[in-house]
């Protein structure tokens, strides 16, 4: 029997499923865990066979193609056996990509693709266009072709999407910035992070858009070594470019085709440096796509920013709690400490992805009066940080970080959740850490 199996049953594994399942495919789900009751409840609706808590090797590796979820790494059992087997696999995206023609923007980068993503789709849905949002954030992009497709689609892509696809073309693709993260995944070899990045450029042609951070050094070298057919619009915060964006006596500029685009930065309703460069990205795709410059204007000066990317959750007795789970890598927690403006009790910690805390020790030093470490294991944080600063603490749980946040800090200080790493030691994901953190403080 020609069968196609899904491994893992979370969001993109259940897309998958049901894609396949509409489109006529005989289809079987496998897990290693436990399904959840919703997934498994869509599984038993629609009919599609599946299994929990392993996997059934004969039929898993007797199938004409695989479908595996992100989050499978290629160390596991199961993996290693179908690849010596030579049994095709893809990833959710490439299986999605098969059944839609409309175009696609796609991003990727290791910080700020989601609040690119989400002010990207802001700009195209206010331009009118029936865009649909998927990927890494809402949906996956299997799921959205599954219910309805659309005449556009704007995703975000993490390099573990990135590397289960094949012929995967998207018309206008995004590489906002390239700095070491989950490089446990790439035998923490930075050249192979860098490569399945640049994979979201490698189907595009002369007629595809290629959106790229000029100011980023590991873009600039690595596209002396990485093939892009694609047009590149390049841009900058630091110089003049005559194609693409940059910015220009505190304005932004976007020049698509001889047709410029400006913008006081006082407007935009993201603010930061690195906020900065999300507005160019989204603004060049929006422009290339052809919105107009007011729905461009009027979309990024009204945007609302996303839910557990420097959140304020609120004051206590003068005390600010920011949620920042979102920030799983330094370079995330870099920008949040970066963008403090008083003294800050930093809780950080998770699960570790190869990180170097070298790169905050200076802003630590300049901004930090105590750091909460919330995690099972927080060795690597104390080595990093006890020269620097006095007052460390072990916490497991929310509650208590934000408990502790609270009488380590005085009034006009900052309790700041941006942990730098993953939170699958005590949480089930970020946003179940940083909704943990928010309650906590409501509760005080």
């Amino acid at each position: 029997m020609k069968e196609l199996v899904v491994l893992g049953a979370k969001e993109s594994g259940m897309g998958a499923a049901l894609l396949a399942r509409r489109r006529g495919l005989e289809v079987f789900v496998s897990d290693a865990g436990k399904i959840g009751e919703d997934f498994r409840a869509t599984l038993t609706t629609n009919g599609i066979p599946f299994e929990e808590g392993g996997h059934t090797a004969d039929r898993v590796l007797s199938a004409t193609e695989v479908v595996k979820s992100p989050g499978i790494p290629e160390v596991a059992p199961i993996m290693m056996e179908l690849r010596r087997r030579g049994v095709p696999v893809i990833g959710e995206i490439e299986l999605a990509a098969r059944y839609t023609s409309s175009p696609i923007v796609a991003i990727t980068g290791s910080n700020g693709k989601t609040t690119t993503t989400l002010l990207t789709y802001h700009i195209l849905r206010n331009a009118g266009m029936d865009v649909g949002l998927g990927g890494n954030v809402g949906h996956s992009f299997a799921r959205l072709v599954a219910e309805r497709d659309h005449a556009h689609y704007v995703l975000e892509l993490s390099s573990f999407q990135l590397d289960d696809i094949r012929d995967f073309r998207p018309h206008v693709a995004v590489l906002l910035n390239i700095t070491p993260d989950h490089l446990d995944r790439y035998h923490h070899r930075m050249e192979d992070y860098v490569a399945s990045k640049f994979r979201i450029a490698m189907n595009q042609n002369a007629g595809d858009h290629f959106v790229h951070n000029a100011d980023d050094p590991v873009i600039a070298h690595a596209l002396d070594h990485h093939t892009v057919n694609a047009r590149r619009w390049p841009f900058s915060i630091v110089r003049d470019l005559p194609q693409g964006g940059c910015v220009h006596d505190d304005q932004l500029r976007i020049n698509i085709d001889q047709t410029t685009f400006h913008m006081s930065m006082i407007e935009l309703a993201l603010q930061g440096k690195h906020n900065v460069y999300n507005s160019l990205a989204a603004g060049i795709a929006a422009r290339i796509l052809e919105v107009s410059k007011d729905v461009v204007r009027e979309s990024m000066s009204d945007f609302q920013n996303i839910e557990h990317r420097l959140e304020r959750v609120g004051t206590v007795n003068g005390v600010l709690f920011i949620n920042d789970s979102k920030a799983t890598n330094v370079n995330s927690a870099w920008y949040a400490l970066e963008s403090m403006d008083r003294p800050v009790v930093w809780v950080a910690g998770g699960v570790d992805k190869g990180n170097d805390y070298g790169e905050l020790q200076d802003l630590v030093k300049q901004k930090v009066k105590a750091i909460i470490c919330l995690g099972t294991d927080n060795k690597k944080l104390h080595k990093a940080f006890k020269g620097t600063i006095e007052r460390m603490v072990d916490v497991n749980s929310a509650d208590a970080a934000v408990r502790m946040g609270y009488d380590l800090a005085e009034p006009g200080d900052v309790v700041l959740l941006s942990p730098a790493c993953a939170s699958f030691d005590l949480f089930t994901n970020y946003e179940d850490r940083g909704r943990r953190f928010k309650a906590a403080v409501k509760a005080l």
